[in-house]
This record gives structure tokens, C-alpha cells and sequence, in this order.
């Protein structure tokens, strides 16, 4: 049975991960006979907002705590995270990625990865272990691999900050996948279209069916 690794930046869209993303590909792990484990960096998020208004509100969370809540209490601190013990990993998106796995949000393509988030990233890409990444979640992977090729979709801007740090953009549409098979990506652009839950399951299926097409 294979192992898959999925890390999590948080609980919800605007602040953490995306809830719809996350389940998803933790359903589509499972539809496929795999095994999944839970992972996010110990450490305070961004801020906290307001998923009905969408303010900041005065609050510090932790990003492991808040992912617990995805969970459902099954997740262990990235810093545990042994690459040899999984065949795969796999970051959903929500603004989360681009707040607290990275500062992308903030400073697009002179962003910096959290150093925990980098290094698990060069040793799957090392170890020829595939990856894939959603939503966002792409211009983590264009930031710390450089020359991949990678999808968010077809925003103008973002897809511009990916080709500057290095990487190649291709636009997909809903539920599509792109595959860098060199490099052993996938990716696919979930919400950062206006997508239904419907493209997301669609979404994240092929990504697991194409990572696991890679081990």
C-alpha cells in the first residue's frame, strides 16, 4: 500500500488551507487503496480572518493546531516528516501556502519558503518521489525547484511570478492536470479558477491517479 504525505497550512481558504482541496485529496487517497499522512509546520500563522466578512481578526493560531482540525487530530509536525517513509507528497492549496508556507501573498515572486516546507520539497524532488500541488500550492514548488513546469490555472499575474522565479507555467482549466513527468509534478489550479466542488473532486483525483501512475 503506498504512503502518501499531505501538508497542510491551516484551516480555511483565507487563512490556512483550503477545507474542500484538503478532504478531497485525502478522499481520493483513500479511493485508491493508498494510505495518507497529515503534516504542518509548528508554528503561528499569518493572521486569522474572517471567513464571513473576510477582516483580520486579533487572534495568533497555529498552523498545526488549526490543520488538526482537517484531521481530525491524526497530523504530526513537519519537522518529523522522514521522506523515506512515503512514495509521494502532496500541498493542497489555500491562501495558506501563500501566507504561512510561504510568504508568496505578500511578496509573489521575491517570496521565500519556509525552510522546513523547502527542504521536504528538494528531498522528494531528490529522491525522484513524486509531488504534487494545487490550487496556490504551485509557485511553492516553482520557488524552491525552479525549472518545472507547473499549473495555476490562468491568472495573468501569478502565472508571470512563477516564470520569473524560474519555472514554466502552463494554463489548464477546470479539473485538468499538468504533468511534468521529467520532474515528477503535478499540479492542478482547483479554486484559483471559479471552480464548483464538483471540478475540485475531479481535480484531485487525477493528481492522486497521475502521482501514483509515477511511483
Amino acid at each position: 500500500m503506498k504512503n502518501i504525505a499531505v501538508i497542510l497550512s491551516g484551516c480555511g481558504v483565507f487563512d490556512g488551507a483550503e477545507i474542500h482541496e484538503a478532504t478531497l485529496t485525502l478522499l481520493a487517497i483513500a479511493k485508491h487503496n493508498c494510505k495518507y499522512i497529515c503534516f504542518a509546520p509548528d508554528m503561528n500563522q499569518h493572521h486569522v480572518i474572517n471567513h464571513i466578512n473576510g477582516d483580520e481578526v486579533k487572534q495568533t493560531r497555529n498552523v498545526l493546531e488549526e490543520s488538526a482540525r482537517i484531521a481530525r487530530g491524526d497530523i504530526y509536525p513537519t519537522s518529523t516528516l522522514q521522506i523515506d517513509d512515503f512514495d509521494a507528497l502532496i500541498l493542497p492549496g489555500g491562501f495558506g501556502a501563500a501566507k504561512n508556507l510561504s510568504d508568496f501573498a505578500f511578496n509573489g515572486e521575491n517570496c521565500v519558503v519556509n525552510s522546513e516546507i523547502a527542504e521536504i520539497i528538494k528531498q522528494f524532488h531528490s529522491k525522484q518521489k513524486p509531488i504534487g500541488a494545487m490550487c496556490i500550492s504551485p509557485v511553492i514548488l516553482a520557488n524552491v525547484l525552479r525549472n518545472v513546469n507547473v499549473s495555476i490555472g490562468s491568472d495573468k499575474a501569478t502565472s508571470e511570478a512563477i516564470e520569473i522565479m524560474g519555472a514554466i507555467h502552463t494554463s489548464s482549466n477546470h479539473g485538468e492536470v499538468i504533468v511534468d513527468a521529467d520532474n515528477k509534478i503535478v499540479t492542478t489550479p482547483c479554486y484559483m479558477l471559479d471552480a464548483s466542488i464538483i471540478d475540485i473532486e475531479t481535480g484531485t483525483n487525477k493528481l492522486v491517479t497521475e502521482l501514483l501512475k509515477m511511483i
